[in-house]
């Protein structure tokens, strides 16, 4: 009888080559200081695409995945792709990106639209693909291009965000490699992170081209991508604590029996709050956007991928992950690393 347990076995991530540092939106902006959009952010430069597509970025990093750990393409059941920004409104980007890098035509391919969120989401579909009996192989890639829908005069949001790709092979396995999962969603904050027209709520047109200037000088228009940060943070203070204690509850764990914590990589303010609200010691919480930025749903798998290579993360270890976000939404779940 097979198991219906899942695991992740692999994870490689894509970052583009062209890289925005601190220095170039000093000297573009005339304001802040290098090391004051450091304090503020936990960010020294992110890599942004140069005309590339999520599917570009999406086919390199499941590429690397396949040579890095010698994985057989032919293998993979089930692809999913979590990106907000896709290359087309139809066919989905899963499908462009299932032919580009050569999967069986017997594998299954959707997208779905999350943002810093989506990894946990993703890993709760894998889960229920192979608990179902769809599939034994799934390869969940996080993707997208951000950067694109931001204004270019738009000065703080561009020093927060990165683009990247990040594929994850989830197997079925004999020991529960993914736990239970806390899940959340609070539409009523969908205005607070948003890229009000464009889709057919709202259709571009020369109103929604049309620039304005708010008075801290960040120039954009409904087209471009629009965050509250306030908004934001408050919903993150008053959600991410208690989707922590909930997740704990239901896997019968105290903190103590954490060994990593891995939060989606939002920006260092965020994430000190967050620490020292809930009361995680720093040596068991993972940053790493320093030199990526906020990469949205692919900032936990690659946090996970670079917490391994730097020995922070062992095998046997039990580590959580947390990602929230656009929607609002909001999910946690506790990994048992590489079982």
């Amino acid at each position: 009888m097979k198991t219906s347990n899942a695991a992740i076995s692999a994870i490689s991530y894509y970052l583009p080559p062209k890289v925005s540092t601190n220095r170039d939106l000093v000297e573009e902006f005339g304001v802040w200081t290098e090391d004051k959009i450091y304090q503020k952010t936990g960010i020294k430069q992110r890599h942004i695409v140069d005309g590339e597509l999520v599917s570009d970025l999406a086919a390199a990093a499941a590429e690397r995945l396949f040579e890095e750990y010698g994985v057989d393409r032919s293998t993979v059941d089930f692809l999913l792709l979590c990106t907000e920004s896709p290359d087309y409104y139809l066919p989905a980007t899963a499908c462009v990106v299932q032919d580009r890098i050569g999967l069986k035509k017997t594998a299954g391919a959707l997208d779905y639209n999350l943002g810093c969120s989506g990894f946990v989401y993703g890993l709760a579909l894998c889960k229920g693909l192979i608990a179902a009996g769809l599939a034994s192989r799934v390869l969940l890639i996080t993707a997208d291009t951000l950067t694109r829908t931001i204004h270019p005069k738009d000065k703080s949001t561009r020093t927060i965000f990165g683009d990247a790709a990040a594929a994850i092979l989830v197997d079925r396995s004999e020991e529960a490699g993914i736990g239970d999962f806390v899940l959340g969603t609070d539409g009523s904050g969908m205005d607070k992170l948003i890229i009000p027209a464009g889709a057919w709520a709202a259709p571009r047109s020369p109103e929604t081209a049309e620039e304005r200037t708010n008075r801290w000088g960040n120039t954009r228009s409904a087209e471009n991508l629009y965050m509250n940060g306030p908004e934001v943070l408050k919903f993150t203070v008053e959600t991410v604590p208690g989707a922590v204690a909930e997740v704990l509850e239901r896997h019968s764990m105290t903190m103590d029996d954490v060994d990593l914590f891995v939060f989606h990589q939002a920006t260092l303010l965020i994430l000190e709050h967050l620490r020292k609200e809930i009361g995680i010691p720093q040596e068991k919480f993972y940053m790493n956007m320093e030199n990526k930025g906020n990469t949205v749903s692919a900032t936990i798998p690659m946090a996970l991928k670079d917490a391994e290579d730097e020995g922070r993360l062992k095998a046997g270890d039990r580590v959580m992950a947390v990602g929230f976000g656009v929607g609002y939404s909001w999910g946690a779940t506790i990994l048992h690393w590489k079982p």
